[in-house]
């Protein structure tokens, strides 16, 4: 009953926290509901006996992915009332964005029967030495191996491409000369002057 009570609890807490992210004006506003978001759902799956799932969540999105974020939003100093600028334009576009994929949700819960889960039942009752953590390295290392691998391949990509973006020469970027860094020599940079000492009348 009180798994049940706290499900819930933590559902319209996600729920609330997911509105907060499309809703709010202020991009930072929208960052920490995320976090809220991420939080919660950490939440959820330690009732679901997901402990590794949960920390992970917390530890690699919240710790790590969402300070990222904040930083980026907050020093990039992007002018909010520029972008706002004719977005009324293209609400239209998102409408029909959200609408067909809850069209696409919607058919793939009815077309499965459900979402295929007896709320009646809880979890079953696991062992003392159960560890959830060997269950999912063993299902993703032999039966999702290759999805496993390719989602990595995919990330290694996207890194490589945000680094050629990065470092692609454009007018008035700045970069370092390695070469000439290391190639300097200590009389290029400093001149030692001799002067003769002065007597304090």
């Amino acid at each position: 009953m009180l798994v049940e009570v706290l499900f819930y609890v933590f559902g319209t807490i996600l729920i609330a926290g997911a509105l907060g992210v499309i809703v709010s004006r202020n991009a930072v506003y929208s960052a920490l509901a995320l976090v809220l978001c991420f939080v919660t759902s950490a939440a959820i799956w330690l009732l679901l006996q997901a402990e590794f799932l949960a920390v992970v969540l917390v530890l690699v999105y919240v710790g790590a992915v969402m300070v990222l974020f904040l930083f980026v939003v907050m020093m990039l100093d992007i002018n909010v009332e520029k972008l706002r600028e004719g977005f009324t334009r293209f609400a239209w576009l998102g409408w029909l964005t959200a609408l067909a994929v809850i069209v696409e949700i919607a058919g793939v819960v009815w077309a499965g029967g459900g979402l295929g889960i007896d709320a009646s039942k809880g979890g079953a009752d696991l062992p003392a030495n159960y560890s959830n953590t060997l269950e999912l390295g063993q299902v993703l290392y032999t039966k999702y191996v290759y999805p496993f691998e390719l989602a990595a391949v995919l990330l290694l990509v996207a890194i490589v491409a945000a680094i050629a973006l990065t470092m692609r020469k454009r007018p008035g970027h700045k970069v370092q000369d390695i070469s000439k860094q290391v190639a300097v020599r200590a009389r290029d940079r400093v001149r030692i002057v001799k002067m003769e000492s002065e007597k304090r009348s």
